[in-house]
């Protein structure tokens, strides 16, 4: 476990790392149902709330393993086996999701006893692969200790959450404090010697994962057309419906890919931190998109508490802040603002108030969601036009200015 070359040429996500996502399939999965379920339910607050806890939850377990498979993946048997055994923990972290958000809808306490057992499972593995590259790279042995004694450290603060039955506020303030802890940890690992990650495969995992996240909105589309047409039949709603979800997913996922991260990356790696981080919100607003799309078929159903424009509101929301995230990433890896973002930022947001104003008036939820659509494709229409132009142009400057 020497460590990989951060320059290798050609490197990919392996097939291992591809079999180690599918478990997140199921994370996000559940956590966009539990979270369309608690909406329809008029649960809101209660439901975003949970949601946006479950997701950093998700996100972080597949953060963890990521950036160390980028550094030491040697692929032996050792490794292969830990992988494995992270890839448990995630199944059991997933089986904790339901009971975590039913916890936050009755406001008791927060329920995070097979959450935190997910990660005891996940983290075993994961400090040993740390402790075995600080062994075997000695070069890098500092970063890799400290990356497994905060790991450690702040485990042991998780298992300790189980026993906390205070009100939800003061359990989900303690999260908080873990949560900043376990972001300090990969900072202060990075700042005694780093570790050598690459950045083109960190761009590429992160890409993939940004995909499978968008097959909720694909899942979300079926579900709602499938409870369209078995209620009334194939009509026009069910063809907008099966357009409008489509469409809103490859939208975003073209939206995902105007941004030369890779590059940006490799010439500035100290922007790691604010693209890693900032993803989380990112995979959180896609994922909540599909669930919104699930709310959509709880509304045709008539399962649901929240009306035309409550149901719009689920899927343009998040729609809205991943648009939003897609250009802040663009800024802080380029370190500099383009106008022409600003403007196709404030015909996005005009055309999502615009679809809220359809429902509002009457309009069918299928039309609406149909103009919704149209907000990512602002952006694909605007890079495609001149905004690519511009982005190798900040491109170009960045790498020059790179020291």
């Amino acid at each position: 476990m020497s460590g990989r070359d951060p320059y290798e040429k050609h490197r990919v996500a392996t097939p291992l790392e591809l079999l180690f996502d599918l478990t997140f399939v199921i994370a996000f999965g559940i956590s966009a149902s539990e979270l369309s379920h608690l909406l329809v339910t008029g649960h809101v607050g209660a439901g975003i709330t949970a949601f946006m806890f479950a997701t950093f939850a998700v996100c972080w377990a597949w953060i963890n393993f990521t950036w160390f498979a980028s550094a030491y993946d040697t692929d032996d048997w050792i490794y292969r086996l830990m992988t494995m055994m992270q890839m448990v923990g995630v199944l059991i972290l997933a089986l904790g999701i339901p009971p975590f958000f039913a916890s936050i809808e009755h406001g008791e306490y927060v329920d995070n006893t097979v959450l935190a057992a997910g990660y005891v499972v996940m983290r075993i593995a994961l400090v040993g692969q740390w402790l075995r590259a600080a062994h075997q790279d000695p070069e890098h042995r500092a970063s890799c200790l400290t990356y497994a004694t905060v790991v450690t450290a702040v485990q042991i603060g998780w298992i300790g959450t189980i026993f906390v039955h205070a009100p939800v506020v003061i359990s989900l303030a303690i999260w908080v404090l873990l949560a900043c802890a376990e972001m300090f940890g990969p900072w202060l690992a990075e700042n005694r010697g780093g570790t050598p990650w690459h950045a083109h495969h960190i761009a590429e995992r992160y890409s993939l994962l940004a995909i499978i996240a968008l097959g909720e909105g694909v899942v979300g589309t079926v579900a709602s057309l499938t409870a369209l047409v078995g209620e009334h039949g194939w009509s026009t709603d069910a063809i907008l419906l099966v357009i409008a979800g489509t469409g809103l997913t490859f939208g975003m996922w073209w939206v995902y890919f105007v941004v030369p991260t890779a590059d940006l990356l490799h010439a500035r790696r100290e922007a790691s931190f604010p693209f890693g981080y900032v993803h989380m919100a990112v995979f959180a607003a896609i994922v909540a998109t599909g669930a919104g799309l699930h709310t959509a078929a709880y509304f045709v159903e008539g399962h649901s508490d929240l009306g035309v424009m409550g149901t719009v509101f689920a899927v343009a929301v998040p729609v809205g802040v991943y648009i939003a995230l897609i250009y802040l990433i663009y800024g802080m890896l380029v370190r500099s603002w383009d106008v022409l973002h600003l403007w196709l930022l404030v015909l996005t947001a005009a055309v999502l108030v615009i679809a809220v104003l359809l429902a509002w008036v009457g309009v069918s939820m299928a039309l609406c969601l149909l103009v919704v659509t149209l907000a990512p494709a602002v952006t694909v229409v605007g890079f495609e036009v001149s905004g690519h132009q511009h982005a190798q142009q900040a491109l170009a400057k960045r790498i020059v200015d790179t020291p």
